[in-house]
C-alpha cells in the first residue's frame, strides 16, 4: 500500500467513523465519547498527511508515532461504545473495529521497520 492509499483509507476511517458517530443517542456522556472517537480518529488521517510532509526521517517517525497512538484511541473509544452495548449498527462498529485495529498493525510496523533498519525518509 502507497502513501496516497493510505491517505485515503484514513480519511475514509474518519469518514465513516463521523457517520457512526451522528446516529449515537444524545445525552451527555455520548457526546463526550463521541468527541473523543471524533477528535482521534479524524487525528489519524490529518497527521498521516502531515507525516507525508516530514521535513526529515525523525520528523515522520515521529508523525507516524503520533498517528499510530491515535488510532489505538480510536479503537479504545470503538470498544468502549461497543461494550457499553449503545444503539449502533454492530456490524459498523465491527467494522470500524477491525479497521482501527489493522490500521494500528500497519503504523506499528511500519515504525518498527523504520526504526530498525534506519530507512531515511523521503518525500
Amino acid at each position: 500500500m502507497n502513501k496516497e492509499d493510505l491517505k485515503k483509507r484514513t480519511k475514509t476511517f474518519a469518514i465513516n467513523v463521523f457517520k457512526m458517530v451522528n446516529g449515537l443517542p444524545s445525552g451527555k456522556a455520548s457526546e463526550v465519547i463521541s468527541y473523543q472517537l471524533f477528535k482521534s480518529s479524524s487525528s489519524v488521517a490529518a497527521n498521516y498527511r502531515s507525516a507525508c510532509r516530514a521535513k526529515s526521517g525523525p520528523d515522520f517517525v515521529n508523525k507516524l508515532k503520533i498517528v499510530n497512538e491515535e488510532a489505538d484511541e480510536s479503537l479504545f473509544w470503538l470498544e468502549f461504545i461497543d461494550e457499553l452495548e449503545l444503539p449502533v449498527d454492530k456490524k459498523e462498529i465491527s467494522r470500524l473495529k477491525k479497521e482501527a485495529n489493522e490500521l494500528v498493525a500497519i503504523f506499528s510496523s511500519s515504525i518498527k521497520t523504520i526504526v530498525m533498519k534506519g530507512i531515511p525518509h523521503s518525500n
